[in-house]
């Protein structure tokens, strides 16, 4: 064995650092929980250089780790002597606390949990000499929970410590996680803490982070804001805060770390090392979503495509999480073998997947200038992510397309045909949700679907009115409209969910009106203001066409919406709605 002394070590002299490294050859029985040789050894050499000293002991007594650390942070490596992953790792820890408290910490308890320690023990020292020594056992399963209780002995006598009494707690520790670990491995779900910088917006973008983890299966342990100004290349937060984050890993048993901004490479990498955990960041995570709720061949392809330009440059930021093959949120989709093959192969799966929806984008601008033949108008329905659009579609065309209280729940484009009350027909178009810092590549990779949008007749811009930060989530939406050159497209704004809200109604007008679209109300208002603004530019006209000039009937199915059409013995009875420029052209062929 390496007789290696781990951790931070500045400072100490070599002399002292090799008599730290002796402590690996203090030899115990394996009924002795830590012999008064070992506890006399830590306590001296704990009083001598000021700081923690920690070791792993296997279950045989053999010491096989011994670390540095100080008084606030421990670096704790991860230590598995037992390969069942239904097991305790097979080894204890003992560390000192130089203030001579002995009792364990927060820290202290979550590393006993996150690394199913055979126990964790701190022992107190103050001034060379041991004061007191508590122990910590993993106890049973908290009920619905994924988290075990903590059993803590002490404080216990340093020098005349119950040896086998400690040693038997290990046994019947391990006893009680082997009857309940799988339990916990069907319901554990991946325990996140989420990342963000403060902002003066007065909007929470961890608030809705949360709700994305949510979504994507995390349970969020705890937010953590950064008042930092200025990014930092390396970490992205700084080293002291990553550093800080690695102890609230340690405590919170967090296997998972979500960045409320894209990170670089060298931030991906920089972070993991120092946290000890997978990091990922807000594109990903969307993306991730994206992945999972795909469902028709376009939308698999189009995520796919974008989570290979997301990831491309990325890949030396990957480092542990590469060699992963376990999953977990973040690597859904394409998968990780895929990404680890070279950038050569990756950019030749880019180059198909483009093709292959090139393929996809003329079917659908087929479909699109077939619709626009048929003079059908067309309304897209537009708003931040969970706004209500489905619920509305259903409401309005009596559809089930499905509509949950979740993020992104609806993913691939629905296109349903409405007969609005006064005749009028329309195809309602749902779209994806958008979102505050949507992922570009995303945008790109579903640019034919957006175009849907910018194609549209009318906009319904639907808005979530009980949410607090509605206002932001508007600006965000007309940024994206903006983008896709849809601004200057007739839109309705829909305030949705007044039946939730806690603010006065906004007031209606020809341009917004408020409606609850789960509960039915406002549904009729707004139908008949959907039909006034598709007709608003349109005259309806009746009149007879002889059949030597047929051609007037082409024309009106062409450039306007065919209402009524009846075959007389003079001619063609035709009702219709056109532009007043198209009723021009109309009487250039028949005179009416």
């Amino acid at each position: 064995m390496t007789k290696k002394v781990n951790g931070n070590l500045t400072g100490i002299k070599n002399t002292i650092i090799e008599r730290i490294a002796a402590i690996y050859d203090i030899e115990m029985d394996q009924s002795e929980f830590a012999s008064a040789e070992l506890i006399e050894a830590l306590s001296s050499l704990t009083g001598e250089i000021g700081k923690e000293i920690s070791i792993y002991v296997s279950r045989s007594g053999s010491i096989v780790d011994v670390s540095v650390g100080d008084s606030s942070k421990v670096s704790l490596p991860n230590m598995r002597l037992v390969r069942n992953e239904d097991r305790l790792c097979g080894v204890r820890c003992i560390h000192t606390h130089p203030n001579g408290d002995g009792r364990l910490s927060g820290v202290d308890i979550g590393t006993l949990r996150s690394s199913k320690l055979d126990c964790m023990a701190a022992l107190g020292v103050l001034d060379g000499k041991p004061t007191q020594l508590y122990a910590a056992y993993l106890g049973d399963l908290i009920e619905e929970s994924d988290t075990y209780e903590a059993l803590i002995y002490g404080p216990l006598r340093p020098l005349k410590l119950p040896q086998k009494a400690l040693i038997a707690e290990i046994f019947n520790s391990d006893d009680r996680f082997r009857s309940v670990t799988k339990v916990v491995e069907d319901t554990e779900s991946e325990r996140a803490i989420l990342v963000g910088m403060e902002n003066s917006e007065g909007y929470d973008t961890l608030d809705e982070l949360a709700e994305l983890a949510k979504t994507a299966g995390a349970t969020v342990l705890n937010k953590v804001y950064t008042r930092k100004r200025v990014i930092d290349n390396a970490t992205y937060i700084g080293s002291g805060k990553a550093e800080e984050l690695a102890l609230m890993r340690s405590e919170l048993e967090a296997d998972l770390f979500i960045f409320d901004d894209e990170l670089s490479a060298i931030q991906l990498r920089s972070l993991e090392e120092i946290l000890g955990a997978r990091i990922i960041d807000r594109t990903t995570l969307i993306l991730d979503i994206f992945a999972a709720r795909a469902t028709s061949r376009e939308g698999k392809l189009q995520v796919e495509l974008a989570q290979m330009r997301y990831r491309l440059p990325r890949l030396l930021g990957q480092g542990q999480v590469l060699s992963r093959l376990g999953g977990g949120i973040g690597t859904r989709g394409p998968g990780e073998k895929k990404l680890e093959i070279d950038r050569r192969r990756i950019r030749r799966r880019i180059y198909e997947l483009e093709t292959e929806l090139s393929e996809i984008e003329k079917q659908r601008g087929l479909r699109r200038e077939s619709r626009k033949a048929n003079r059908i108008p067309l309304v897209a329905l537009v708003g931040y992510t969970n706004a209500g659009k489905s619920t509305l579609l259903n409401r309005l065309t009596n559809s089930d397309v499905l509509a949950e209280d979740m993020l992104f729940a609806t993913l691939d484009p629905v296109v349903r045909q409405i007969t609005l009350p006064g005749g009028t027909e329309a195809l309602l178009s749902d779209t994806v949700g958008f979102i505050n810092k949507l992922p570009h590549d995303l945008v790109k990779a579903f640019k034919s679907t957006l175009e849907e949008v910018s194609a549209a007749d009318l906009i319904l811009h639907v808005i979530d009115y009980s949410s607090p930060y509605h206002e932001k989530q508007m600006q965000v939406v007309d940024e994206v409209l903006a983008g896709l050159d849809a601004a200057d497209i007739p839109t309705i704004r829909v305030f949705n969910k007044i039946d939730k809200a806690t603010e006065p109604v906004p007031s209606q007008s020809g341009e917004q009106l408020c409606i609850s679209a789960k509960q039915g109300h406002g549904i009729d208002a707004l139908f008949s203001m959907i039909e006034q603004a598709l007709n608003s530019a349109r005259q309806e006209i009746e009149i007879i066409v002889p059949y030597s000039k047929y051609e007037a009937v082409s024309f009106i199915r062409e450039r306007g919406m065919l209402l009524e059409e009846e075959h007389l013995d003079i001619g063609t009875r035709i009702k219709a709605r056109l532009d007043s420029a198209d009723i021009g052209q109309l009487k250039k062929i028949i005179d009416f």
